[in-house]
């Protein structure tokens, strides 16, 4: 745990130090440009770090890696790619929040209603809505750009030429994915009806890898090892464990989407049933309703309920064996990630990190 704390520390430190330079370099742009400059650091304080730290045990699953030591030479590029993944991940969040019309996130204004709250308390021209749905799209697409910088630098610390294109190839690659998932989640809440059983499973399923479960896990596990220089057969062995892993990260965050306490979550109660996510967990409801409950759910899904119709679904989730049988789907894929790590060409200090750093992604509570 230690470990973690002080990677933690200096991903922190890192990204409070780059924000710096950049509000320093920007400086001649003139003080209305620090209101989208304070939003960045807010929304940047703070965090799991998940994937900065699958970055860094990407890294020590190829070569030695003392997180304890100076912050040189290939450390240097290890947190440089842990802080562009997790820049990355902020902008990705902004831009879901407008997708998905959130109103909070981590128990705070969502950023563009922190911005239409900035507009309507300056008594401005223009829609205030409007404004910060502009305001918030821009932060994102600066943090992308932020997140391709810190991805450069990064790949100017690899172990070898090679091993530089396969990380900018990785991290190319997962920004690709995020966004089309993100799309096909989008196209899946505009559908009249939900699909026959497994069509609609295949499909939820396919929206929780893509948008969510590789870039969450398997791409900064590969990012990582690939600036360490690791060959086809190592990268084989981060995306065997990546995967079923970033799988149950996300299967956890869909049940904390609908039963996660506010207050842990920082996302009101039942935010997911309110958007009408079509997951693997309301899918698997869905499919062992009788018709004329499954009815009624489909009616309720996705609407403006109030504090008794979110916890009706919620019974009904839970009535239908949905959560337990997605608490076996979590399950299987930690064993299954775990298993994978025996006989893999992986560093042992890592493999065991990895398996601890696997658990605590997987068994977050709600």
């Amino acid at each position: 745990m230690e470990e973690t704390t002080r990677l933690a520390a200096l991903v922190q430190e890192r990204i409070t130090d780059f924000l710096a330079r950049h509000r320093e370099d920007l400086a001649p742009l003139g003080d209305d440009a620090s209101p989208l400059l304070d939003s960045a650091e807010r929304f940047l304080s703070g965090g799991k770090r998940f994937r900065a730290q699958f970055a860094a045990l990407g890294y020590r699953s190829v070569r030695e890696l003392d997180i304890s030591g100076d912050v040189d030479g290939a450390f240097s590029g290890v947190l440089d790619a842990a802080c562009a993944l997790e820049l990355f991940h902020a902008a990705a969040l902004i831009h879901d929040d407008i997708i998905d019309r959130s109103d909070t996130r981590r128990g705070r204004p969502a950023v563009h209603r922190a911005f239409a709250e900035r507009h309507a308390a300056a008594n401005w021209s223009g829609a205030s809505e409007h404004f910060g749905i502009a305001g918030a799209i821009l932060l994102g697409d600066l943090l992308q750009s932020w997140a391709d910088e810190l991805m450069h630098s990064a790949c100017t610390h690899a172990a070898t030429a090679a091993a530089a294109i396969r990380a900018r190839e990785h991290f190319n690659r997962m920004r690709s994915e995020v966004a089309i998932g993100q799309y096909l989640d989008l196209l899946e809440e505009q559908q009249p009806e939900f699909a026959e059983h497994d069509l609609q499973l295949e499909r939820s399923t396919r929206v929780l890898v893509y948008k969510s479960a590789k870039y969450s896990v398997e791409a900064p596990l590969l990012i990582g090892a690939s600036l360490a220089g690791a060959d086809e057969s190592h990268e084989q062995a981060m995306r065997d464990f990546g995967l079923p892993i970033g799988v149950a990260f996300q299967l956890r965050d869909d049940l904390l989407g609908v039963f996660g306490d506010a207050a842990v979550t920082g996302k009101p109660t039942g935010d997911d049933l309110i958007e009408g996510k079509r997951t693997v967990l309301v899918t698997l409801a869905r499919h062992h309703l009788p018709t004329t409950q499954r009815r009624i759910f489909d009616d309720l899904l996705g609407n403006d309920l109030d504090a008794e119709q979110v916890a009706i679904l919620q019974r009904t989730i839970r009535e239908s064996g949905a959560v337990d049988r997605v608490e076996e789907m979590i399950s299987r894929n930690v064993e299954r990630a775990l298993g994978s790590l025996a006989g893999a060409p992986v560093r042992r200090d890592a493999s065991d990190a990895l398996a601890r750093l696997a658990d605590r992604a997987a068994r977050r509570e709600f």
